[in-house]
């Protein structure tokens, strides 16, 4: 009787720990917000700006036309950062456009200063927060300035330039935010 009651109640407690550890692990909605997204940029105009979500992240996606990137190589003196040595980016966006293609700019829409989504203000002209404005993005919430690489200038708050997540190109209209590399690809 004593080993009977001892194997039933082995056998219960293990039907019960089953799905109280499987509570433990991510449900389906979970690990799909931390899978990679596909974006569609086929209607993007240059100097436009789209974004998509990926791990609750808004990812910009922005093609950039030759007078935005012309500006970039002028800009090194006022950044604090520009050769992004002491930012988050793949090997591969270890270049003066921070992309894998020149035209187009993928990353993380978040300020690396206190976590704000910085605007995106493509035009070079003078404006109330930089009077030498050459094209990028602004953090309003505690006016730090970026680039249009994404490289934080001197004088900003933010410590680091903005996020550049692994992506990798479907296609010439197509994307995918969350891996480096697609099958068949070198």
């Amino acid at each position: 009787l004593l080993i009977g009651t001892s194997v039933v109640g082995v056998v219960g407690a293990a039907f019960a720990a089953v799905p109280f550890i499987k509570s433990w692990l991510p449900s389906e909605r979970a690990k799909s917000a931390g899978g990679p997204v596909e974006a569609d940029f086929s209607k993007l105009e240059m100097g436009q700006k789209m974004q998509v979500m990926w791990r609750g992240q808004p990812i910009f996606i922005v093609k950039r036309d030759k007078t935005l990137l012309n500006t970039l190589p002028g800009l090194a003196d006022r950044l604090k950062d520009p050769d992004s040595e002491n930012s988050i980016q793949p090997e591969y966006a270890k270049n003066l456009h921070r992309s894998r293609k020149e035209e187009l700019l993928v990353m993380v829409g978040i300020c690396t200063h206190l976590g704000c989504s910085p605007k995106f203000y493509p035009e070079i002209v003078p404006q109330a927060f930089d009077s030498q404005w050459k094209g990028g993005f602004y953090c309003p919430c505690h006016n730090s300035r970026f680039d249009i690489s994404g490289r934080v200038f001197s004088g900003s708050p933010a410590g680091t330039n903005l996020v550049i997540p692994p992506y990798a190109f479907l296609d010439e209209n197509r994307l995918i935010v969350g891996v480096e590399k697609i099958e068949g690809e070198a």
